[in-house]
């Protein structure tokens, strides 16, 4: 990938502490195996770089190709793909969910107790497309000890292998709301929910949804829910961080489940993809749902997905429940499918109006319209909270702007 630096109006110079900071504090001590990392500005790479190791039990190095597990980086394209149909006029933000999942018509919210004594109540209004894309629906990812979260594992309310996107919308409506639809955010199974309303509204499964309106016009030829039999051997290795400190791996690369084709297509964290193609989706976002003259998404409609939706302006700090996130809460909103920094004095970061997520594995992004720039890390770390790469890359990025 071809860099331009002073093009993109960067400090070449000050971008290069990218490499040294990564190789001395991470690659070097072992903390992880290896990255990759790409800055582009004004439609100029200004860095890129593929550091260390993809597969440390072959000591391979990381190749430009590399394929990663990307899971919740999944999810801004899945909330793109919905809107996308939104375009359409087949559902207004404000239409209840249950009209297109009508077992999710008699839903109720946990109030008390559990088990057979667990007291339930009547939604003050119904879930609606904008509380699923918020993740302010009353869904969870049903990990913690919490009364409604039990009753998830015992529903089988889980990604699973031979599961579908309709099984699990089916097992969900037997599952209680946390709390009343619009009132809390919490970070949950809402994106996954998003990937079934793509299905059911467009009659495509996922996968054949993202190939023919976001992958084929993008030019994303090595995102996917598997890996294909011949990129194989371009699929990283996955780790997780030991309470030694140590390195386990955690997915196998030769054995990984990626290399067959899911029954699930999970929209909230199914994909692989490499570092080129998910920049392609980012310089989109860029351009204002725009690349090289394939309109991906209106301008209007991506301008109104990075606003803060948060209820009265606020931050997360105010309304989200639980600390299993893909962001910080303080000084940042959430729109449709991207959360953002509102204020750089609350954050404590660099940057105001960007939007971003990531994913499981430590994976990162964020397009900064102010600036006009995008930014990707990819790694395969779990878990995704060990270390602050988004702080430290933005320190870094930002200070080396000079235009």
């Amino acid at each position: 990938m071809e860099t331009a630096p002073q093009r993109a109006g960067f400090s070449a110079a000050r971008l290069e502490r990218i490499t040294d900071h990564l190789m001395r504090n991470y690659i070097e001590p072992q903390k992880i195996a290896g990255c990759q990392v790409v800055v582009a500005r004004h439609g100029h790479v200004g860095y890129h770089a593929s550091l260390g190791l993809m597969d440390i039990e072959r000591a391979k190095l990381m190749t430009d190709d590399a394929i990663f597990r990307i899971y919740s980086m999944t999810k801004p394209i899945t909330s793109v793909a919905l809107m996308q149909l939104y375009e359409r006029g087949l559902f207004q933000l404000n239409d209840p969910v249950h009209r297109v999942i009508p077992a999710w018509r008699d839903q109720k919210v946990y109030v008390s107790g559990e088990g057979e004594g667990m007291e339930l109540r009547e939604p003050d209004s119904p879930m609606t497309f904008r509380h699923l894309l918020m993740h302010m629906a009353g869904l969870s990812y049903g990990a913690t000890a919490h009364p409604v979260d039990r009753v998830y594992r015992s529903q089988g309310v889980v990604r699973s292998k031979g599961a579908t996107l309709e099984t699990f919308v089916d097992k969900l409506a037997r599952v209680p709301l946390h709390y009343q639809p619009g009132e809390r955010w919490l970070y949950s199974y809402a994106t996954d929910v998003c990937g079934h309303l793509v299905e059911a509204l467009s009659g495509q499964t996922l996968d054949a949804y993202f190939e023919e309106n976001i992958f084929q016009p993008l030019g994303m030829t090595d995102t996917a829910f598997h890996v294909a039999a011949g990129s194989a051997g371009r699929l990283a290795a996955n780790y997780e961080r030991k309470r030694d400190k140590s390195l386990e791996l955690i997915d196998d690369p030769v054995q990984s489940a990626y290399l067959q084709p899911p029954t699930f297509f999970s929209g909230g964290g199914g994909l692989t993809g490499t570092t080129a193609d998910y920049l392609r989706f980012c310089e989109m976002l860029r351009c204002e749902g725009v690349l090289e003259g394939e309109r991906v998404i209106g301008s209007r409609t991506l301008r109104m997905m990075r606003q803060n939706h948060l209820p009265g302006g606020s931050d997360l700090s105010l309304l989200a429940e639980g600390a299993f996130s893909e962001t910080a809460y303080e000084g940042v909103g959430f729109g449709l499918g991207f959360a953002m920094s509102l204020s750089e004095v609350a954050t404590g970061a660099l940057g105001v109006g960007d939007y971003y997520w990531g994913g499981a594995a430590s994976t990162i992004f964020w397009v900064d319209p102010k600036e006009d720039l995008a930014a990707i890390f990819m790694t395969q770390l779990m878990p995704s909270a060990t270390f602050n790469f988004r702080g430290q890359l933005k320190n870094i990025i930002y200070s080396a702007i000079e235009d």
